[in-house]
């Protein structure tokens, strides 16, 4: 997770906005947790990820501390224990509690965290209106923050419950509505030249998106859609992981050393290949956009469809070009149409490549849950 930034790097909205951005926020993140038992919100299946108790109370411990404590006189911490439980990587915090054992914090209990938010929510939304600037900034950041917790905090979920044998279910799956097969990839051509990367504007941005500069880029084109299972099922029956020829030296060991033969969660039974998902084990949907797939999966799929991966300019210039502002948090609904006037059939992700010709972007990755 980026470090705070400068009050001059952002800019805050109207408080009355801001408390209800806030409120808004927060209270996503307990509902993406409401279906788990203390158990399931203690668990760490692996190294690179946390227990959803841990993120609900390391967002939390992000207001206390950076907002709360630091802006507003008088304010006592509701737990003096909980800075060296729930900090992350913030040196200047002082000691934490290493990261591969955030597994082994069976208290606070589920419930004395869920009580340390809305001690600190309550705080939050009776100081907002008071605030300075600068602290209204923060309390900006930190929903940001909290958001990108979000995403973690339903990866993790994933994984922790992939680890489970009965291979529960979070939620019911949706109702299924028939997807038509999309039309082959078409190209949408880009000229090169000089062009404008990074962010722009009053809005928020984290520090690592700008300052915005100049990149040149080579004549290319690039995919107006994602690649689909289908069409992965395909480079998979072609021998996509079979064939050294594909991969990158560091790839193909890797395929070798951990037995991937195909993307994370995906298994093939007498009826055909099935992932594993927030909603259970079910058939794979072949006009949906492939998922989990590591750089070297990917790599590897560009190189089999006679391509490459991108650059990050020639991903953002694309992204740019096509008004792709918005986006889906947490990919959990699936492909969005096209901006108006826009040619791409889903969402804009990060881009597999080629030779000068580009398919778009798988939406998540194989090593889940890094980042904070």
């Amino acid at each position: 997770m980026p470090s705070p930034v400068r009050p001059d790097r952002a800019t805050a909205p109207e408080t009355s906005h801001l408390a209800e951005r806030f409120a808004a926020v927060r209270d996503l993140t307990l509902a993406l947790a409401a279906p788990l038992s203390d158990a399931d919100a203690t668990v760490q299946s692996m190294a690179d990820a946390s227990p959803t108790k841990w993120h609900m109370a390391h967002t939390t411990w992000f207001f206390e501390t950076f907002v709360l404590r630091d802006h507003v006189a008088g304010y006592a911490l509701h737990d003096e224990r909980f800075p060296f439980l729930f900090n992350s990587y913030y040196e200047a915090e002082g000691r934490r509690h290493a990261r591969d054992r955030r597994g082994m914090v069976t208290r606070p209990s589920l419930d004395e965290v869920r009580a340390y938010r809305a001690h600190v929510d309550a705080a939050m939304l009776d100081a907002l209106p008071g605030l300075s600037k600068d602290a209204q900034t923060l309390v900006a950041l930190g929903c940001h923050h909290e958001e990108q917790h979000q995403e973690l905090l339903v990866t993790d979920i994933l994984h922790m419950f992939s680890e489970n044998p009965l291979e529960p279910a979070m939620w019911p799956a949706a109702r299924k509505v028939p997807v038509e097969m999309p039309a082959p990839i078409g190209w949408v051509s880009h000229e090169g030249g000089i062009v404008e990367v990074g962010h722009y504007g009053d809005g928020f941005a984290f520090d690592c998106e700008g300052p915005r500069h100049a990149a040149l880029l080579a004549p290319h084109a690039i995919a107006d859609r994602t690649v689909t299972n289908g069409e992965w099922a395909a480079f998979i029956a072609d021998g996509g992981y079979t064939e050294a020829r594909h991969w990158l030296a560091d790839g193909w060991a890797w395929v070798k050393a951990e037995g991937i033969v195909a993307p994370l969660y995906w298994e093939q039974g007498e009826a055909g290949w099935t992932r594993f998902g927030l909603d259970g084990r079910r058939a794979i949907d072949p006009a949906a956009p492939v998922t989990h797939v590591s750089f070297f999966e990917a790599d590897a799929y560009a190189s089999w469809a006679g391509a490459r991966l991108p650059t990050e300019f020639e991903w953002e210039a694309a992204a740019a070009s096509y008004g792709a502002n918005g986006g889906n948090q947490m990919d959990l609904a699936g492909p969005v149409e096209a901006p108006a006037g826009g040619k791409w059939s889903g969402v804009l992700r990060r881009c597999l490549g080629m030779d000068r010709q580009c398919v778009p972007a798988l939406s998540e990755v194989r090593d889940c849950g890094g980042g904070c």
